[in-house]
């Protein structure tokens, strides 16, 4: 699982889970007058409350996080995990809802704690409204809301600029870590042999192409998932830029950019907002 691959809106998602969790140890419901010797129950004390509320809450955060993490997500009955996450978050929210206006379990205990009158929501069971609503919201709103879309964690930055076509330190950008210099600097062996006069094996092995004009190749990383399409004007993907990595962008054609995988693949990022540059 790829956390950098998670978005602001999964972080509120991942957020509404832990105080979900936290609310379902408080009260469940409250009396005027009650003594403090009274025990009163918390949302584990109402099987309802507990399977519809809490369960389902925490089930759906997990599903929405794990469905936007994962790079290839199992399915259940051919659907997606976040699709069934969202509809338990917002199923939760729907539960604590009603639980709002009618208290459970509360009407036992009138005469047996020393009260008087109906019982009231209890801190438990506010919190986990507040909470199920805020991550019903935050998953249903995250597709859509710009501000949620963007990367939860930032992609690391190279340590110091990079000559064009070095490795970056800590195994981030192109090409391999198994490459022992730059583009174009005299490997082992090859003292005073000019630029291009590299050994046959040396010139088989991909190079980035040296873009003309006054491009200067450079490091970026992307803030979402982003397909990379051909060079050809094929509307058919051949990559994905996931977050987290780094890749070269080698040329740029208009608004968009041509960049170059860590396998040596060469295609065109015609979305480039919000990229990060290196």
């Amino acid at each position: 699982m790829n956390i950098r691959s998670l978005t602001r809106g999964d972080g509120v998602v991942i957020g509404a889970a832990v105080l979900l969790l936290i609310a379902s140890f408080l009260d469940l419901y409250s009396f005027d007058n009650v003594p403090d010797s009274v025990d009163l129950p918390s949302l584990w004390g109402s099987g309802p409350v507990v399977f519809s509320v809490v369960l389902a809450g925490i089930i759906g955060a997990a599903l929405v996080v794990v469905g936007r993490g994962l790079p290839q997500a199992p399915k259940i009955a051919g659907l997606e995990l976040v699709p069934f996450g969202v509809a338990f978050t917002v199923f939760a929210a729907w539960s604590a809802l009603g639980n709002i206006f009618d208290v459970p379990g509360g009407f036992d205990n009138i005469g047996e704690n020393g009260s008087s009158g109906a019982p009231s929501p209890g801190i438990g069971m506010i919190l986990a409204l507040v909470a199920t609503l805020l991550m019903a919201a935050a998953a249903l709103a995250t597709p859509l809301v710009p501000a949620l879309k963007g990367a939860l964690l930032p992609a690391p930055r190279p340590a110091a600029p990079q000559p064009y076509g070095a490795q970056p330190p800590g195994g981030y950008g192109y090409p391999g870590a198994q490459q022992p210099g730059g583009y174009g600097q005299p490997q082992p062996g090859q003292a005073g042999q000019p630029f291009g006069g590299q050994p046959q094996q040396a010139q088989a092995q991909p190079q980035p192409q040296q873009p003309a004009g006054d491009f200067s190749p450079f490091w970026f990383a992307v803030p979402v998932p982003r397909p990379l399409f051909a060079e050809d004007g094929s509307p058919t993907p051949i990559a994905e830029l996931a977050p987290g990595t780094w890749y070269l962008a080698v040329e740029q054609r208009g608004a968009a950019l041509v960049a170059q995988t860590q396998d040596g693949r060469r295609g065109v990022l015609q979305d480039t907002s919000g990229i990060q540059r290196g």
